[in-house]
């Protein structure tokens, strides 16, 4: 069956219409953008981001025909390629070098063309690499990492060309997969997260650049000739294992000599904290935290870590929570641990503002990553905890030297109890962290603090700070752990992936408004949640209506940026369009205590004194909504 799917994809291609060189240059030229995305995307990751980006370039500017082709019959699935044979004749090239330049390399065969560097493009003295996405694209790109080309291809076909099954394994047929049925059952070990691939983490086209090497390009010759004979030495020593010669690992080449640098990068110059100190420091945040863990001695670990953070190399996996700067330390950072977790070895440095994580295997420094997190202006209760290290489904915190317990809770099950987490010299016992799944959310995963001041709730949401929750009005809010906060938050948790990725600070709940439904079926209550993030900007808020016994939220409205349901502007009006259990339609609006009239206008019109609308409408009708404030400030609906 599997031989057969081969021959009617080999068949298929062979039977399209023909198509010239001018035509197939046409969809090339139109889209590029897509072409190189997909062969970026099915190349082997082994390749490093930077040699990846110019191959898959490199091999879509070398798909056209030499002379008239024929295309295949498989028609491009998305808006402005339908019936195009042109296109889907380059496609069919990108895709069949691609799988051709994953394959190993022979003793006694040639190289095919695609499996060498290409000559062309070429970029000197600079690293290209696509910009990082947020933790959803971190985790897709290392599943679809440990799949084999074809299944990759398999992938990438459903995903980013919306292609069937079975015109995929036509198209995999016809680029020589000898196995497409096996392709697509692997490709179904991934998640079907096929929006991700249309993110700027997998685009070619839209890139970073990074210097290889300032200082010596300046030198003059002799300086030179110099350089090229030690880069040349130190070529023949990559060979060595990672542990051997070494002593920078995954960090790329020198290229400062000033004497700051030096001292930036001198593990003998980290600042390190008494374990005492903490309890007489006038600032009980990141700054007092103590030196811990097991490999704090370890001067080959702490001196790797100083070096990839100043220049990480291009197999180091990087990423960095919005508004925060990736560049190396301006100084001798601060050593919070250096240790061993599960299997790898991690160590969390931080610069006054930064937090920096540095994670490589145990076994040598081949997959190292590099994490960043904004944590200027952080209090006691934001520098309670750290993200160590993540496994699987599972997280792992250090804990702040002041927290004397740490337990796991359920936010969807504000009465269940919270089950406790060991300390091991401030590392917890792993938790479910609350990782976007596939299905329903059926849990929100969130790690309880206490610390003798207070207990409160932080949500892991991808990074390396986890958020803080909170509940209540803007400007007096409080943390989200007593019973009623709890209860307030339970229906709303899974809003929190709204926020994923974000650089949040914290995340505050405000029950701002019940309202009782037109048909006496009982009262919805209006929430609005808001995320700060720790630069200050891009805050995500959200509107939600929970109706009487409905175990989630939904969003009514949401707006990025803006002050609306701040401590600044305490605010909000919302509406939604709700249907009754006898199957009339109505437009729900609320806004906060202060709101003494709210009007709706366009598709649906109707006014009412307080803060609560209810006007009888159609299904699909569209309102806008006006609101008074008692001070006579008029506000508009989020949308």
């Amino acid at each position: 069956m599997q031989s057969q799917d081969v021959a009617q994809g080999q068949s298929s291609a062979a039977a399209g219409p023909v198509v010239d060189v001018e035509r197939a240059e046409a969809a090339l030229v139109e889209h590029y953008p897509r072409l190189v995305r997909l062969a970026y995307l099915v190349l082997p990751p082994g390749l490093g981001r930077n040699r990846r980006v110019l191959t898959a370039h490199a091999l879509t500017q070398r798909a056209l025909p030499r002379g008239r082709a024929r295309a295949s019959v498989v028609p491009a699935q998305a808006t402005g390629r339908e019936s195009d044979p042109g296109y889907a004749l380059v496609r069919l090239q990108v895709l069949r070098t691609a799988l051709e330049a994953g394959q190993p390399l022979r003793r006694r065969r040639w190289p095919k063309r695609s499996q060498l560097p290409p000559l062309l493009p070429q970029v000197w003295g600079l690293r290209l690499f696509p910009r990082s996405g947020g933790a959803d694209e971190l985790a897709l790109d290392q599943r679809l990492s440990a799949l084999p080309a074809p299944a990759r291809a398999a992938y990438v076909l459903r995903g980013l060309e919306r292609l069937a099954d079975a015109d995929v394994r036509t198209v995999l047929g016809a680029a020589g997969v000898e196995d497409p049925a096996a392709a697509l059952a692997e490709a179904d070990t991934v998640p079907a997260r096929y929006a991700l691939l249309d993110s700027p983490e997998f685009d070619p086209c839209s890139l970073q650049a990074r210097p290889t090497d300032l200082m010596r390009r300046r030198q003059h010759l002799k300086a030179a000739l110099a350089a090229a004979a030690a880069v040349a030495v130190c070529g023949a020593l990559l060979g060595l294992p990672d542990d051997g010669w070494d002593p920078d690992g995954a960090a790329a080449p020198v290229y400062a000599h000033n004497a700051s640098a030096r001292a930036a990068l001198d593990p003998a110059k980290l600042t390190r904290v008494p374990a005492a100190a903490w309890q007489s420091a006038t600032r009980t945040d990141f700054s007092a935290w103590p030196a811990r863990g097991d490999l704090t001695g370890d001067t080959a670990l702490l001196r790797r870590a100083l070096a990839v953070w100043a220049r990480p190399g291009e197999n180091v996996r990087v990423s960095v929570t919005p508004g925060t700067a990736s560049g190396g330390p301006p100084g001798p950072p601060q050593l919070l641990y250096a240790g061993s977790v599960d299997r790898a070895r991690v160590v969390i440095l931080y610069d006054g503002l930064r937090i920096a994580r540095y994670a490589e295997p145990r076994d040598g420094t081949a997959g190292a990553a590099l994490d960043f997190a904004r944590a200027d202006g952080a209090g006691r209760a934001e520098a309670s905890a750290v993200v160590l290290h993540r496994t699987g489904p599972n997280v792992r915190y250090l804990m702040a030297p002041w927290v004397k317990r740490a337990a796991e809770r359920d936010l969807l099950k504000p009465g269940a109890g919270a089950m406790e987490l060991t300390l091991t010299d401030g590392v917890t016992s792993p938790l479910a962290s609350p990782a976007p799944r596939s299905g329903a959310c059926s849990s929100w995963n969130v790690l309880q603090v206490s610390d003798g001041s207070g207990t409160r709730l932080m949500s892991d949401l991808g990074e390396l700070v986890p958020a803080r929750l909170t509940s209540g009005r803007p400007g007096s809010a409080r943390d989200a752990a007593g019973a009623q906060a709890l209860r307030t938050w339970a229906p709303f948790a899974c809003s929190l992936a709204h926020a994923r990725g974000q650089g949040v600070r914290s995340v505050n709940a405000w029950a701002y408004a019940r309202q009782p439904l037109p048909d006496g079926s009982g009262s919805g209550v209006w929430v609005c949640t808001r995320a700060e993030t720790w630069r200050g900007g891009g805050e995500r808020v959200l509107a939600q209506f929970q109706t009487p016994g409905g175990t989630y939220g939904a969003v009514a409205a949401k707006a990025d940026g803006g002050p609306a349901c701040g401590a600044k502007d305490p605010h909000v009006l919302a509406g939604v369009l709700w249907k009754s259990s006898g199957g009339a339609w109505y437009v729900l609006a609320a806004g906060s205590r202060d709101t003494v009239s709210v009007a709706a206008t366009g598709g649906v019109t109707g006014s009412a004194r307080g803060n609560l609308l209810a006007v009888r409408t159609k299904q699909g009708a569209h309102a806008e909504l006006r609101g008074t404030l008692a001070s006579g400030r008029s506000i508009g609906g989020l949308r």
